[in-house]
């Protein structure tokens, strides 16, 4: 008997949700095939790529990533298995990029570097750190921006700071969108906005030991003979500096070709880093920035053998800074702390 009332019990449940009596099951709706995702390759497959296609190279990139190269090979091979393409050619021992490969890397490259940003911005955001992520020439980051970091750090330490070097800030790696650019270009980008920093002042630096092995050296006409320390354009695309000896001497009605006897040594680099090295090392005198040297002849490490000076007033560089950063705190307590600190240099200089 309780038997048969448990049946008709169910019995009934089922008969209310049968159509006839006005009433529909709710049924659990599978949901659709993502036609997206079930056409995605296996991203361990794509990650072993991306490496391979960024160092061209399997060792190297199984080294990135802490796995074999038979791991990377099997990955890349199960790859193009799905893609129904060769993603690489062999060149002798080396390896490149087809066509298809160079399509498929510019693509997934991207799209990793959005997944590793959003990430850092949520871990971020977990951990209550406010993140900026500027971009400035390595110049400027090694002799400025790293000796003046920790006077800001010390007052934010609730701030990263994210620092991305090139010579090229028309041609950034993709995904690469700075908070912040410190350069010579203004406005170089759609949703940026640019304010003025300093000019470019600019004379001869050496160090007190050359300028005692070359006394020459502390005259214009004597200057000329030195081995002279020459920045050059070639593969500084949008920073070039503007100004060589050539262009330095002729301020001053000099012109170097004009030497003919005792003509200078000139070696040319395009990096900057490696001239102000060649410079500590006694090698010769190179044209100095005033706000990149100045600390190493505040330390006198270096001196400026002349007193002749090139001030540029025209060669502006710029804090260059997304305009939907204007109202972030972050943004605001750098902009105010870097202007605090090129007001104080540009004082200093005139006080001098």
């Amino acid at each position: 008997m309780r038997l048969q009332s448990k049946l008709t019990a169910i019995e009934r449940f089922y008969l209310s949700l049968s159509p006839d009596r006005g009433s529909s099951p709710t049924m659990v709706r599978h949901a659709d095939p993502d036609k997206v995702l079930v056409k995605m390759p296996s991203l361990r497959a794509v990650k072993s790529f991306v490496a391979a296609a960024k160092y061209l190279n399997f060792t190297r990139a199984a080294e990135s990533l802490c796995v074999s190269q038979a791991a990377i090979s099997r990955q890349i091979r199960e790859l193009e298995a799905y893609l129904g393409v060769d993603l690489f050619k062999r060149v002798g021992r080396a390896v490149e990029l087809t066509e298809a490969g160079a399509i498929f890397y510019d693509a997934a490259y991207l799209s990793f570097i959005n997944i590793a940003q959003a990430a850092e911005r949520i871990r971020n955001v977990g951990a209550n750190k406010k993140m900026l992520t500027i971009c400035c020439t390595p110049a400027f980051s090694s002799l400025w921006l790293s000796r003046r970091l920790p006077s800001f750090f010390s007052d934010n330490p609730d701030i990263d700071i994210n620092v991305v070097t090139t010579e090229n800030f028309l041609q950034m790696e993709p995904g690469v969108y700075p908070d912040i650019f410190i350069n010579k270009s203004a406005d170089l980008r759609e949703g940026y906005h640019s304010v003025p920093l300093f000019h470019d002042l600019i004379y001869p630096v050496c160090t007190p030991t050359y300028l005692k092995l070359h006394p020459e050296v502390d005259t214009l006409n004597g200057l000329c003979r030195a081995a002279l320390l020459n920045l050059s354009p070639y593969g500084r695309a949008q920073v070039a500096e503007h100004l060589d000896w050539g262009v330095w001497f002729s301020f001053f009605n000099i012109e170097i070709e004009d030497q003919l006897q005792n003509k200078p040594h000139i070696f040319n680099a395009n990096d900057y880093n490696m001239l102000m090295q060649m410079v500590l090392n006694d090698q010769g005198v190179s044209l100095g920035w005033n706000h990149l040297v100045r600390p190493l002849i505040e330390e006198e490490k270096l001196v400026s053998p002349v007193t002749e000076k090139v001030e540029l007033k025209e060669k502006i560089h710029y804090l260059t800074y997304l305009e939907s950063k204007s109202t972030n705190e972050a943004f605001l307590k750098f902009r105010d702390w870097l202007f605090k600190a090129v007001e104080l240099e540009i004082t200093s200089v005139h006080v001098r």
